[in-house]
Order: structure tokens, then C-alpha cells, then sequence
């Protein structure tokens, strides 16, 4: 009964709607000529145009509006089968979804719109895109970009990787991606980063950067970034070493190698010849440390030369020519050599060799030792030849002894007295280097000797770590070394082993005659004498600096003392 009144009711609206219309038309085909003559007036017919305006948008609106409701109702109240069986046995009704002002205006159709700008057609400085991501990520995968997490901005890092992909590939270097530099990086056949003679860039700068750090370049002029024969040799070189394919090329596993550290610096050999040992040797000379013609064979006259220098610039005395020696001696603030009065070395003995050779030394004081009578020998070359006569071998010095047109010495009656025969003599200890190895007295002066201890006594209780040079922890020569820098004396680092041949101060050969503030060195191991028979050191075996007997086990294990003071 109520599907049929239901049924009714609709056919009942639907002819109300239906009569209202006829009678809309009626109404303007009576009144046409009023309303013509209405419209006629211009004000009049202004009125009008924004009345049918506005309602033309009320209708858009409500067209709109009839259709979102429309969908609405079909989506959350179109009935299945089952529920229409179930109305047909309840006698139910369907519910449409009454429309509201507040309601969508647009239907709900459960679906993405894609919001991503096309693909630009050139890629290039400032463009932000999500396929830089990929652009960048295939970059760093072939080698030509570090490894980060790739962005979508392309900025001047990506620009020079492309760059370099494109030198590599024959394409114009613009770093503007188009369709076939985008093609060419993404192929699966992409080329890896490989630098080789004749490329130039910023890359070949870094890797020229890292091969002269490393020793392989010899002078770094050869740091222009272009990668030439040079170059090539200095790769070469560094695959030989660290056991890599010697093509000369910076491939994948070349360049991972120089940046690692695992890598092998090109630390030179006994007996080498190459263009790095004479840039090297050529500074030397400079400075005056070398006392030969620099001619890039590694030999003893270059070991001789390298342990002086790095005796007088911080460097541990080693002789060789590792990566911080090689930048030591090519920095500027590298300190110049000056042999003087008290010295004993090899570099002594072939200066007066030199110092023989031009008629100014007695072969008998050829001995190693800086004594007085070479002293009176360098002062006079030095006068003879306009330098400044201050009895001191520097660079000048050495550089006119080895030079071909040194004056000889005016002729003179000659002297032979035994003091100058006995120039080449090292100077007595004197009477007071007795007594200090065992039953000496606790010193109680001040003076340098008196500084020192007090020095190492502020350390007592430190602790003892293999390596270290103070001032929170120590080894034993590095605390050796930062007692003396802080007492006033310019020393070196030296190793226990290196303390055997310092050769700079008062050899003490006998352990009786060691006395306070005297350096002591036994077998892989060095102290300083406190007097009293004690001595104090960063001792392993205390794990700490501590102050003991200088006993049995000094004595039997001695080597050498060097008096300081």
C-alpha cells in the first residue's frame, strides 16, 4: 500500500512541476511587449543583465551541487541484491542522501591525482626535480660523486660530476643534462670513472693532491690539474706498491685506494734513484744539510743529511724520507742547519773533510767531532772567502765548500803546536763528571740542571702511554723530549735507539761519571739522573713517571749519558 501511494505522490509532483512551467511561459508571452518595452530603457536593461547573471551562477551552483548529491547517494545508498530482496520483505524504503548548503560541491571519486611537474626537457643549475634523485644516485654508483644520500636539487657538485662524465664520454662539458647525457649515464653499459693522461679538471687537481702527499708526485708544481706524463708516472708507481694493475689510469679501485688507509705512501729506499729524492735533496742543499751534489740517488751522504735535518726540526731521526719529513723540509718554516763547536756527527766529519780538501784542516782531525781546531779552520774559510766568520757551518758555508771556486788559505809559516794538533779533540768531562753513575750527591743547585729537575719532578705520577710526549701522558723518550723543550732546551723527538748517536752534546761513555741533569740511556730504554743515585722516568714497568735507584740494572744495561748542562 504505501510502494502505491509512494508511486502516486511522485506522478503528483512531477505534474505541479510541469504546470508551473507552462504557466511561466504563458505569463512572458502576454507581457513580451512590456518587457520589450522595459528592457528598451539602458539602466534598465544594466539591471537586468546582473539579475540573469547571478542567476545563471545559482544555476551552474545548483546543477553542481544536484550532481554531487546524486553520486553521493549512489555510493553510499545504492542497494544490492540481498537488500532489495530485504526491502521487498520488510516493506522498507531506500534512503538518498538529503542534499545540505554545508555538503561536498564535488563528488568523492577515491582517486590520486598526480601532482609531480613534468620531466624538464634540460636539466641544469637550480632545477629541483624527484629524477635528480636517480641522476644523482647512478652518478655516485659509477664514481663520479662521493657517496651520500642523493636530493633533488642540482647544484655545482652534480653539475662537475656530469661534467667529468661527460669529458670522459666525448660530450660537450656544459654539465647540462639533456636527453642524451640522461640516456648515456642511466645505460647499463655506463662507463666507469677512469682519469687518464691527457684529462684535465677539478678531479685531476684532488687526485695530483693526494699523489704528492703521498710522495708519488716529486714538486708540487706538478699540481696543475692536468694529468700528464708525470702524473702518469706518479700512478704507476702507487699501483706498484700497493700491488695494483700498473695502467696508469685512476680507475674505481685507484682512486678508492689514495683516499684509504690502507694505502702505501711512497716511503723511499736505500739505493733509489727518482726526481722526488732530487726535489729533496735539492732543498737540503738549501738549507744546509746536504754536503754533496744533489743527483737524486738515495745514498749515505742523503741518510746523513735527512737525520740531521730532522734532529734540528721535530722529526723523529730515522733517515728516511716518509711523507711528514718530505713536507717538513719543503715547508718554509724548515730550520736551517748550523754545525757548531760540540757537534759530533757524520755531517761533521765531511765538512772537515771538505775543510781538508781546501788546505784549512789537518787529515789527523778528520775525527766527527766539532772541536776547537775545526772551529779556527771554519773561521778561517770564512774570512778567506767574504762570509761572515762566526765559526758555524750553515748553508752558505757548505755551499762554498763544495763549490769549485773556494780560495784556499794564504801562505803562512805553519804552526805545530799540540794545541793545534789537538784541535780535533773532544774536550775533557772535567773533574766533576766523577762520582755521578752511583755514590754522587742529590743535586741542590739551580741553574739549567736545576730547572730540568724541577721539570720532571712537576711530572712524578703521570701516566705512562706508549707514544706520547706530555704533557698528560708519556713514553720514556717522549718524556725526555718535553723535560728539555720545557727547560729551555730545542730538542728534537728522539727514540730511545735514537739517543744512542744524538752526537749534539757531551758524549759520556762511562756510567761512573754520569752526574745530575746527564741524559741516560740504556738498551731500548732512557732517564734523566737526578744525582743521589736515582734517576727519573716514564717507566712502563710502573706504569707511570716515577723516581728510583739508578741501580745494577741501569749499569749492566747502560749505552750512553749526554751531558746537556
Amino acid at each position: 500500500m504505501k510502494k502505491r501511494n509512494n508511486k502516486e505522490n511522485k506522478k503528483g509532483d512531477k505534474k505541479g512541476i510541469a504546470k508551473n512551467i507552462d504557466e511561466f511561459f504563458s505569463y512572458i508571452r502576454r507581457n513580451f511587449i512590456k518587457i520589450k518595452n522595459y528592457l528598451t530603457n539602458r539602466a534598465n536593461f544594466k539591471v537586468v543583465a546582473v539579475l540573469a547573471t547571478a542567476a545563471v551562477i545559482v544555476c551552474v551552483y545548483g546543477i553542481v551541487a544536484v550532481s554531487g548529491a546524486f553520486l553521493n547517494s549512489q555510493h553510499y545508498a545504492t542497494p544490492s541484491s540481498a537488500q532489495l530482496a530485504d526491502e521487498d520483505t520488510d516493506n522498507s524504503t531506500a534512503q538518498i542522501m538529503a542534499l545540505s548548503p554545508t555538503g561536498a560541491q564535488f563528488p568523492s571519486l577515491d582517486m590520486e591525482v598526480p601532482t609531480t611537474a613534468p620531466v624538464p626537457e634540460f636539466i641544469r643549475i637550480g632545477v629541483q626535480h624527484p629524477i635528480i634523485k636517480d641522476l644523482q644516485e647512478r652518478l655516485m654508483y659509477l664514481g663520479f660523486m662521493e657517496n651520500d644520500e642523493p636530493s633533488d636539487y642540482y647544484g655545482p657538485v652534480t653539475e662537475a660530476a656530469v661534467k667529468i662524465f661527460q669529458r670522459q664520454n666525448n660530450l660537450s662539458q656544459d654539465g647540462i643534462v639533456g636527453k642524451s647525457t640522461y640516456e648515456m649515464i642511466m645505460a647499463d653499459d655506463a662507463k666507469f670513472y677512469a682519469a687518464k693522461s691527457g684529462d684535465s679538471g677539478d678531479d685531476i687537481y684532488r687526485i695530483q693532491s693526494r699523489l704528492y702527499e703521498l710522495g708519488y708526485l716529486a714538486q708540487e708544481s706538478l699540481v696543475n690539474g692536468t694529468f700528464g706524463d708525470k702524473t702518469e708516472e706518479a700512478v704507476k708507481k702507487l699501483q706498484e706498491i700497493n700491488s695494483l694493475e700498473q695502467d696508469g689510469r685512476v680507475g674505481l679501485k685507484t682512486l678508492n685506494l689514495i683516499y684509504s688507509d690502507e694505502v702505501k705512501a711512497n716511503l723511499l729506499a736505500y739505493g733509489e734513484k727518482s726526481d722526488v729524492v732530487l726535489a729533496l735533496q735539492k732543498r737540503l742543499f738549501e738549507l744546509g744539510y746536504m754536503t754533496s751534489v744533489p743527483d737524486g740517488s738515495y745514498g749515505n751522504d742523503t741518510i746523513i743529511a735527512v737525520k740531521a735535518f730532522q734532529s734540528k726540526n721535530d722529526q723523529v731521526v730515522d733517515g728516511y724520507l716518509g711523507p711528514s719529513t718530505r713536507a717538513s723540509i719543503l715547508s718554509g718554516n724548515a730550520v736551517p742547519n748550523g754545525l757548531s763547536l760540540g757537534d759530533q756527527s757524520e755531517q761533521v766529519k765531511n765538512v772537515q773533510k771538505m775543510l781538508n780538501k781546501w788546505g784549512y784542516l789537518d787529515a789527523d782531525n778528520i775525527s766527527g767531532y766539532f772541536g776547537e781546531a775545526t772551529e779556527q779552520a771554519v773561521k778561517a774559510f770564512q774570512s778567506r772567502n767574504s762570509l761572515s766568520s762566526d765559526g758555524s757551518v750553515g748553508a752558505l758555508t757548505i755551499a762554498k765548500l763544495m763549490s769549485d771556486n773556494a780560495r784556499r788559505p794564504a801562505p803562512v809559516v805553519p804552526k805545530t803546536t799540540a794545541a793545534a794538533r789537538g784541535g780535533g779533540t773532544k774536550k775533557s768531562n772535567g773533574k766533576n763528571n766523577k762520582g755521578g753513575g752511583g755514590g754522587a750527591p742529590a743535586y741542590t743547585g739551580g741553574g739549567g740542571v736545576g730547572t730540568l729537575l724541577s721539570v720532571a719532578s712537576s711530572k712524578l705520577g703521570t701516566p705512562y702511554v706508549w707514544g706520547a710526549k706530555g704533557p698528560g701522558a708519556f713514553d720514556c723518550s717522549g718524556f725526555v723530549y718535553w723535560c728539555l723543550n720545557n727547560s729551555g732546551v730545542k730538542q728534537s723527538y728522539l727514540t730511545s735507539a735514537g739517543w744512542q748517536s744524538v752526537g749534539r752534546y757531551t758524549r759520556i761513555s762511562n756510567f761512573s761519571d754520569l752526574r745530575a741533569g746527564d741524559i741516560v740511556v740504556v738498551s731500548g730504554h732512557v732517564g734523566i739522573c737526578a744525582g743521589g743515585g736515582t734517576v727519573i722516568d716514564a717507566s712502563s714497568s710502573n706504569g707511570r713517571v716515577v723516581t728510583r735507584s739508578l741501580g745494577g740494572w741501569w749499569q749492566r744495561n747502560f749505552i750512553v749519558g749526554w751531558r746537556i748542562f
